[in-house]
C-alpha cells in the first residue's frame, strides 16, 4: 500500500510578502498587478479571502470588494528562492517528488531515508522543517493515493495536517461536494448537477460507460475517484507540456466589453504561471465555449516565444475579436500556452499554420 504526502503552501506568495515586510501582516493583500494597470490577482492572503478576493480575479473587482486592500508587485525570483528551499526539504526524505507548481508537491514516502513507517510523522516533519526554514506554514494531506492525499491537504487550512486512512476512503469521498473533487472545474459540476449528481455518493452510483458517455476518456477517471481509487504514481520526471488557464461564467458574457475583461484575467493567470515556472511558449491556443455548449479552439504559433516579459494578452484579445461569433453568449474562455522552452534558451522554431 502506497503512502502520499501532498503538502501545500499556504497562501504562499502572499505569505512571502507578509513574512518580509511586517506592514503587511494582518491586513488584506493581494499579489499581482494594480487595477490602473489592468492587473489580476496572482494570490490573495487570508485576510484578503475573507472579502471573496481569489486568484485570477481583476484587480479592479478586488478593489472594489475590499477598498483598503493593498497591491503587492509579484516577486517571482525570491518566490523561487523560497520554493527551492522547500523542495530540499522534500527530497531529505524521498526521491520521489513530483512538483506541481512552486508550491506544491506530491511526494511518494512508502521508502524514505528516515525508513519512517509513519507517513503522518513524515508529514509532521516536513511541515516543522519549512517552518524554522522558510519562516512559512504549508497544509499537508496524508494518503494511499494522490487524489484522496490532495483532498486532504485542503481541508484544513492554514497550517493543516489530514489522513485519510484506507478505511475512512469511501466515506470521505461519499460527502465531498462535486465541487471540491480535484480534477472536476466549475463547468463540469455544473453538468454534473442537471445529470443530479451532487456528492461523490451520487457520482459513485453512476456506471462507467454512462460516465464516459456524458464527459468522454475523463469519465473513467470519475468513476475511479468516486471510490477512492487512484493509480497514478508520484512521477519526479514530470514534464509539463503547456501552461493555461480558464474560467467559466454565470451568468453568460454577452457583450464584447465583458468578454474581452474576462480573457484579460485569465490571460493574467496564465502569465503568472509562465513566471512561476520560468517558460515561455511558441503555440497560443484560445478556447470559447458558448451558452449552447459549442466549443471552438484556435491557435497561434510564432516564430519567437512569448511569455512573461512579452505579454500575451493583445494577441489573445486579436484572436478572440477575430474568430468570436456575434451575438452568442458566451460561457467560458481559456488560454493555454504550448510548446515549451525555459527562459533564457534560444527560442526560435520552424511557424505552423493556425488552425
Amino acid at each position: 500500500m502506497k503512502k502520499i504526502l501532498h503538502i501545500d503552501m499556504d497562501a504562499f506568495y502572499a505569505s512571502v510578502e507578509q513574512r518580509d515586510f511586517p506592514q503587511y501582516r494582518g491586513r488584506p493583500l493581494v499579489v499581482g498587478g494594480r487595477p490602473e494597470q489592468r492587473g489580476a490577482v496572482a494570490a490573495a492572503s487570508y485576510e484578503a479571502r475573507q472579502y471573496g478576493i481569489h486568484s485570477a480575479m481583476p484587480a479592479r473587482i478586488a478593489q472594489q470588494r475590499c477598498p483598503e486592500l493593498i497591491f503587492a508587485r509579484p516577486r517571482f525570483e525570491v518566490y523561487k528562492e523560497v520554493s527551492g528551499q522547500i523542495r530540499a526539504i522534500f527530497h531529505r526524505y524521498t526521491d520521489l517528488v513530483e512538483p506541481l507548481s512552486l508550491d506544491e508537491a506530491y511526494l511518494d514516502v512508502t521508502t524514505n531515508t528516515l525508513e519512517e513507517p509513519s507517513a503522518l510523522a513524515i508529514a509532521r516533519r516536513i511541515k516543522a522543517d519549512i517552518v524554522s526554514t522558510t519562516r512559512l506554514t504549508a497544509s499537508a494531506g496524508v494518503s494511499v493515493n494522490k487524489f484522496l492525499a490532495k483532498m486532504a491537504s485542503g481541508q484544513n487550512k492554514p497550517d493543516g495536517l489530514t489522513l485519510i486512512l484506507p478505511d475512512q476512503a469511501a466515506a470521505f469521498v461519499a460527502a465531498l461536494p462535486i465541487e471540491k473533487f480535484h480534477g472536476i472545474g466549475q463547468v463540469t459540476a455544473r453538468k454534473m448537477h442537471t445529470l443530479g449528481i451532487a456528492t461523490g455518493a451520487d457520482l459513485r452510483q453512476w456506471a462507467e460507460a454512462d460516465l464516459v458517455q456524458h464527459f468522454g476518456k475523463v469519465g473513467r477517471f470519475y468513476y475511479r475517484v468516486a471510490r477512492g481509487e487512484d493509480d497514478r504514481p508520484v512521477n519526479p520526471n514530470r514534464i509539463r507540456k503547456s501552461i493555461g488557464a480558464e474560467r467559466s461564467f454565470s451568468p453568460d458574457l454577452t457583450t464584447r466589453a465583458a468578454m474581452l475583461s474576462a480573457l484579460e484575467g485569465v490571460a493574467n493567470e496564465v502569465t503568472r504561471r509562465l513566471g512561476e515556472q520560468r517558460r515561455r511558449g511558441h503555440t497560443l491556443t484560445l478556447k470559447v465555449k458558448y451558452a449552447n455548449y459549442r466549443q471552438i479552439t484556435r491557435s497561434r504559433s510564432f516564430g519567437a516565444a512569448i511569455g512573461p516579459e512579452s505579454p500575451i494578452l493583445p494577441w489573445a484579445e486579436e484572436m478572440l475579436l477575430a474568430h468570436l461569433e456575434r451575438d452568442r453568449p458566451v460561457r467560458l474562455l481559456g488560454l493555454t500556452l504550448s510548446n515549451l522552452v525555459p527562459t533564457g534558451e534560444p527560442d526560435h522554431v520552424q511557424l505552423t499554420l493556425e488552425i
